[in-house]
C-alpha cells in the first residue's frame, strides 16, 4: 500500500506554505488521496494521477541537497494545476515518483480494455474474489510496447523508502513542519497566543513553536509567477524606502530554544518594537497601491462572477428552446393525427387505423432515439475536442521538457568538463607541497566532490525526465487510438440505426398504400426479415474490429447468466426483447454515477479505519453495491455475522471438513452429486461439469453437510452456494452459507419438515392482508393460493425469480441487514405489479400470471423505493411476534399429522386389504 508522510504547499497569499499530510494512494481511481492524519476519516482531497505528469527541480551548483535533506516534487494536473509536495528526504522524493509512474503506467494500460464496456468499467485488479472475478467480458486487453517496457525499466532508478513511506509510518509522529510565511501584526501575535497555548501541560510535547525574525532564513520553492511578483515588491521597495532599508523582516523561521538568555525579551517589547518599525517603514504611496490593488482584484472576481452568470443563463436559454422546438413538434404531430383521423376514418377497417397509430408511434420513438443518437454524438465530438487539448497540452510539455533536458545536457558536458580539468591538474606532478598549497588542494577536493554529487544528481534527474517524456508519449498514443475507435463505433451505430429506420419506413409505406395481393405481400417479407436480423446471432469479427462493435445484447450478463436462450424461439425473441430493455435503462441511468461517486468517498474515508455499521453505510447498500466492490462488501458483511463462529473455529475449520467429507462420505453426498448440474444451468459457471464452479460448488455443500448433519442437504442450498461463489472465494461462500442457515433463518428451515418456510409462509400471508389488502382480498376472492409462488422465493432469497440484476442488489441488502428485506421485497413486487394483477378475473390467468411476472420487472431503482419506501413502517419486532404464533399452530398441525399417519400404519398391519398401500417415503426407500 503505497502511503506515507509528504508536506503539501497549500494556503493562500501571506498563509501560504507547507504543511504536512498523511497521502495514501487508491488504485481503484489511480487517485492520491490526502488526510490531516493517518487515523482521520475523511480526506481533504485527492490528486489524479492517471491525468499527471511529475518534475523536480535539481538544487543549484553552490546549494546540492545532500540525501537527507527535504527534497520537493510537482504533480501537474490538466487544466494548469501544479500541487508542490516536499518529501523528508530526495530517497523518498525518487521513491515516490517511481511509484506514482508505476502506478499510472499500470492504471491506463488497464483504462484502454476497462473502459470499453461500461458495465465492466472497473480495472480487473479491483475484482479479487469469485467466479465473476476471473471473467472479463468483452475485453481485449491491448498489446504493451515491448521497446517501451524496456526504455522504462533501463531508465528507472532503484530507491528504497525510509521509515516516512509505508503502512508502518502511520504510527510514527508527523515530521515537524517548515514554513515560511509573511504574517501581519495581527496574524503574528495570534500565531505567538497559539504557540503559548501549545506549550500548556497536557499538550503535544513534539510540537515546535515557530517565529519569524530577521536572524534566520529557510527558502521555499516559489513558482516563477511568484518570484517575478516579489521582485518588482522589493525593487518598488528600494525607491520608496531607502532610508528604512533592512528594518523590517520578511519571512524567517525562530525558535525560542536557539535564543541565548540574554537576548530573549517579553512578547509585549517584541511586538510593541516591530510596531514601530512597520510604522516607520510604512508610507503613503504604498498604502495607496495596496488599496489599488485590492480594488482590482475587486473588480477581476466581480467581472468573472457575472461572466459565470452569463454562461449560466446561456445554457439556460438553449434548454428553453429546446423545450419549446419539442413542444412544437409535439403539436404539429397531434394536429397531423387528427386530421388524418378525420379523413381516414370513414371506410378504413377499425384495426388498419390501429396498425397505423402503431407505426406512427414506433416512428416518433424512432426519431426520439435518433435525438438521443445525435446529442451523444455531440457530447462525443465535445471530449474528442478535449481531448485534442489535452494532447496539445501534453505536447506543448513534452517540448518544455524537451528543452530542459537539453539545457541539463550542456551543464553536464561543462561539469565533465572542469571534471576533467580538476583531474588532470590532481595527477600533474608537483614538487614539495607547502601549507598553502595543501589548502588550495583540499578546497580543489572539496570541489570536486560537490561537482561528482551535482552530476550524479543531474543524471538522475536526467533518467526521470526520460522516463516521464517517454511514459506521456505512449499515453498519449493510446489516447488517440480509443479516440479513433470511438468514432468508428459510433459511426457503426448510426449506420446501424439508419438500416433499421429504412426498413421500418418500407413497411409502414407498404401498409399505407398496399399494392399487392395478401399471400404477395412485401410487408410480410420485410418482417420476417426484421425477425430474423433481431434473431441472428452476430457473426465472428476480426480482434481489431471487436473494440468498436457496437455490441448490445452480448451472450452472457456479467454475472454468467445466459440473456437469450437458445431452444424456444418465442421465448427467445421475449428475452432478447428483455436484455435490450435491461441495456437501456442501465445506459439511461445517470443516477448510477452519483451512486459509484458516493461509494468511492465512503471507501476512502475507510481507507484509514474500520468499516462499521451505520445510517450512511445502509442507505448506500440498499442503492446497490457497485459490481466492483461487491466482492468486499459480501466478504465483510458475512464476516461481520460470523464472527463468533469464526473466532471458536480452530484455524483451517473448512479445510478439515472438507477433508473429513472427502475421505468419508455421509449420505448428503448422492444428492449434492446428483443436483450440482441442475443448480444454475442458465450460468456458464455451472452449465457443464468441467466447469470451473461445479468442483467449489461440491466442495462447500460437502463440507456444510459435516458441519451441521441435522440438516446434511436440502434442496434450495445449491443455490444460495452458487450465488455466492460467484464473488466470493470458497471458505468465504462456506461461511455465508453457515449466516443465511445459522443466523438469518430460525430454525429448522432446511430441515426435513421444512418447518421454518411454512412458518413464513403464513406470517407473509398476515403482511400481505396488512399491507396490500386489495391484492389479497383479490387473490381470496379467486381462491389463489399464491404462497405456492412465493415459498421458492424465500427458500432460495428469489433466485430464478427475478432477473439478475435485481436480484444481486437484493442479496446486498440481505447480507447486511438479514432475512426481513426478503419480506420487503416480496411485498414490493406484488405491489409493482398490483393493478395488472387486479384486472385478472380468474384464477387460472391470476396463477399463469404469478409464475412469470417477476421476470417483467427492470426497474431496479423503482422495487429498491417501494422495498424500502413505500412498506414503511416495517418492524423486525412484528416479524418475530408472529413467527412465534404461527410456529405453534404449524407444530400442533403437524403432531396431528404425525398421529393420523401412526393411526394409519397400525390400521394397514391388522387389516389385510390395506397392506398393499405405501407412502411416498416408504417408496423412495
Amino acid at each position: 500500500k503505497l502511503c506515507g508522510y509528504l508536506q503539501k504547499l497549500s494556503g493562500k497569499g501571506p498563509l501560504r506554505g507547507f504543511r504536512s499530510r498523511w497521502f495514501v494512494f487508491d488504485p481503484r481511481r489511480c487517485y492520491l488521496y490526502y488526510f490531516k492524519g493517518p487515523q482521520e476519516p475523511l480526506p481533504l482531497g485527492h490528486l489524479d494521477i492517471a491525468s499527471a505528469c511529475f518534475s523536480y527541480h535539481q538544487p543549484e551548483a553552490g546549494a546540492a541537497a545532500a540525501g537527507d535533506e527535504p527534497a520537493a516534487f510537482e504533480v501537474h494536473s490538466p487544466g494548469g494545476a501544479v500541487a508542490v509536495l516536499k518529501a523528508a528526504t530526495r530517497q523518498d522524493m525518487t521513491y515516490w515518483l517511481q511509484e506514482l509512474q508505476q502506478k499510472r503506467w499500470e492504471y491506463c494500460n488497464n483504462l484502454d480494455a476497462a473502459k470499453r464496456d461500461s458495465r465492466t468499467s472497473p480495472t480487473p485488479s479491483d475484482f479479487s474474489k469469485g467466479l465473476v472475478a476471473k471473467d472479463n467480458p468483452d475485453l481485449s486487453i491491448l498489446s504493451q510496447n515491448a521497446s517501451a517496457e524496456r526504455a522504462r525499466n533501463i531508465l528507472a532508478v532503484e530507491t528504497s523508502p525510509t521509515d516516512l513511506v509505508g503502512e508502518q509510518a502511520a504510527s510514527q509522529p508527523a515530521p515537524v513542519q517548515a514554513s515560511a510565511i509573511n504574517f501581519s501584526l495581527k496574524q503574528w501575535s495570534t500565531e505567538i497566543k497559539n504557540s503559548m497555548s501549545s506549550l500548556r501541560k497536557g499538550n503535544n510535547e513534539n510540537r515546535r513553536s515557530v517565529f519569524y525574525t530577521t536572524e534566520e532564513w529557510e527558502l521555499l520553492d516559489p513558482t516563477p509567477k511568484d518570484l517575478e511578483d516579489s521582485m518588482a515588491l522589493e525593487e518598488k521597495r528600494k525607491h520608496l524606502a531607502e532610508g528604512n532599508k533592512g528594518l523590517t523582516s520578511s519571512a524567517f523561521p525562530f525558535d525560542f530554544g536557539r535564543i541565548p538568555h540574554k537576548a530573549r525579551r517579553p512578547l509585549k517589547d517584541m511586538i510593541g518594537s516591530s510596531k514601530n518599525r512597520n510604522s516607520s517603514d510604512s508610507s503613503p504611496t504604498e498604502w495607496c497601491s495596496g488599496n489599488g490593488n485590492r480594488l482590482v482584484s475587486e473588480l477581476q472576481l466581480r467581472y468573472q462572477s457575472q461572466q459565470e452568470e452569463l454562461e449560466k443563463l446561456k445554457k439556460d436559454l438553449l434548454s428553453q428552446k429546446e423545450l419549446v422546438r419539442l413542444l412544437q413538434q409535439t403539436v404539429r404531430s397531434s394536429q397531423y393525427d387528427k386530421y388524418f383521423a378525420s379523413r381516414l376514418c370513414e371506410g378504413v377497417p377499425k384495426d388498419t387505423l390501429e396498425l397505423l397509430h402503431q407505426k406512427d408511434d414506433q416512428i416518433l420513438g424512432l426519431n426520439n432515439q435518433l435525438e438521443k443518437l445525435s446529442l451523444e454524438k455531440d457530447s462525443l465530438q465535445q471530449e474528442v475536442k478535449n481531448l485534442k487539448c489535452k494532447v496539445g497540452e501534453l505536447n506543448e510539455r513534452l517540448g518544455m521538457l524537451m528543452e530542459t533536458i537539453q539545457a541539463k545536457d550542456e551543464v553536464i558536458m561543462k561539469l565533465s568538463r572542469q571534471l576533467s580539468e580538476c583531474e588532470d591538474s590532481t595527477s600533474s606532478p608537483s614538487g614539495a607541497i607547502n601549507s598553502p598549497t595543501a589548502t588550495c588542494s583540499n578546497k580543489e577536493l572539496q570541489e570536486l566532490d560537490r561537482l561528482k554529487d551535482n552530476l550524479q544528481g543531474y543524471k538522475t534527474q536526467n533518467k526521470f525526465l526520460n522516463k516521464e517524456i517517454l511514459e506521456l508519449s505512449a499515453l498519449r498514443r493510446n489516447a488517440e487510438a480509443r479516440e479513433r475507435e470511438w468514432q468508428a463505433k459510433y459511426t457503426s451505430l448510426e449506420a446501424k440505426l439508419c438500416q433499421i429506420e429504412s426498413k421500418y419506413l418500407i413497411l409502414l409505406q407498404e401498409m399505407k398504400t398496399p399494392v399487392c395481393s395478401e399471400d404477395q405481400n412485401p410487408a410480410r417479407e420485410v418482417i420476417t426479415q426484421l425477425l430474423e436480423d433481431a434473431l441472428k446471432a452476430e457473426p465472428s469479427e476480426q480482434p481489431e474490429q471487436a473494440f468498436f462493435k457496437p455490441h448490445l445484447v452480448s451472450e452472457y450478463d456479467i454475472y454468467g447468466f445466459q440473456t437469450v436462450p437458445e431452444d424456444d424461439e418465442e421465448e427467445k425473441l421475449v428475452a432478447k426483447s428483455r436484455a435490450l430493455d435491461l441495456r437501456s435503462l442501465s445506459l439511461s441511468e445517470n443516477r448510477e454515477i452519483s451512486t459509484g461517486v458516493k461509494w468511492e468517498n465512503y471507501l476512502a474515508s475507510t481507507m484509514n479505519r474500520e468499516m462499521m455499521r451505520c445510517v450512511e453505510l445502509k442507505n448506500l447498500i440498499r442503492s446497490g453495491i457497485p459490481h466492483e466492490h461487491r466482492s468486499k462488501m459480501w466478504k465483510w458483511c458475512v464476516n461481520l455475522h460470523v464472527k463468533k463462529f469464526k473466532d471458536s473455529a480452530v484455524p483451517g475449520y473448512f479445510q478439515t471438513l472438507l477433508q473429513k467429507a472427502l475421505e468419508k462420505p455421509n449420505p448428503a453426498s448422492k444428492q449434492i452429486e446428483l443436483d450440482l448440474l441442475r443448480t444454475l444451468p442458465n450460468n456458464k459457471h455451472y452449465s457443464s461439469p468441467t466447469s470451473e464452479g461445479i468442483q467449489k460448488l461440491q466442495n462447500v455443500l460437502l463440507a456444510f453437510s459435516w458441519r451441521n448433519p441435522d440438516i446434511g442437504y436440502c434442496q434450495g442450498l445449491n443455490r444460495l452456494v452458487a450465488i455466492a461463489l460467484l464473488y466470493l472465494e470458497q471458505e468465504d461462500a462456506f461461511w455465508c452459507l453457515v449466516t443465511i442457515v445459522e443466523v438469518f433463518m430460525p430454525r429448522d428451515y432446511y430441515t426435513k419438515t421444512l418447518l421454518g418456510s411454512q412458518v413464513d409462509q403464513r406470517v407473509f400471508k398476515d403482511l400481505m392482508s396488512e399491507k396490500l389488502p386489495r391484492l389479497h382480498a383479490h387473490f381470496e376472492q379467486y381462491k389463489v393460493d399464491y404462497t405456492l409462488i412465493t415459498f421458492n422465493w424465500f427458500l432460495v432469497v428469489f433466485v430464478d425469480s427475478v432477473v439478475s440484476d435485481i436480484l444481486f442488489k437484493i442479496w446486498d441488502s440481505f447480507l447486511y441487514e438479514g432475512p426481513k428485506v426478503i419480506f420487503r421485497f416480496a411485498l414490493a413486487l406484488f405491489k409493482y405489479k398490483e393493478e395488472e394483477i387486479l384486472k385478472l378475473q380468474d384464477s387460472m390467468s391470476i396463477f399463469k400470471y404469478l409464475r412469470y411476472f417477476t421476470r417483467t420487472i427492470l426497474d431496479a431503482r423503482k422495487l429498491t423505493a417501494i422495498a424500502f419506501g413505500d412498506l414503511n413502517p416495517f418492524p423486525l419486532r412484528q416479524i418475530r411476534n408472529r413467527r412465534t404464533y404461527h410456529l405453534e399452530k404449524v407444530r400442533l398441525e403437524l403432531t396431528e399429522l404425525e398421529a393420523i399417519r401412526e393411526d394409519f400404519l397400525r390400521e394397514r398391519e391388522t387389516c389385510a386389504e390395506k397392506r398393499d398401500l405405501i407412502s411416498d417415503d416408504e417408496e423412495d426407500s
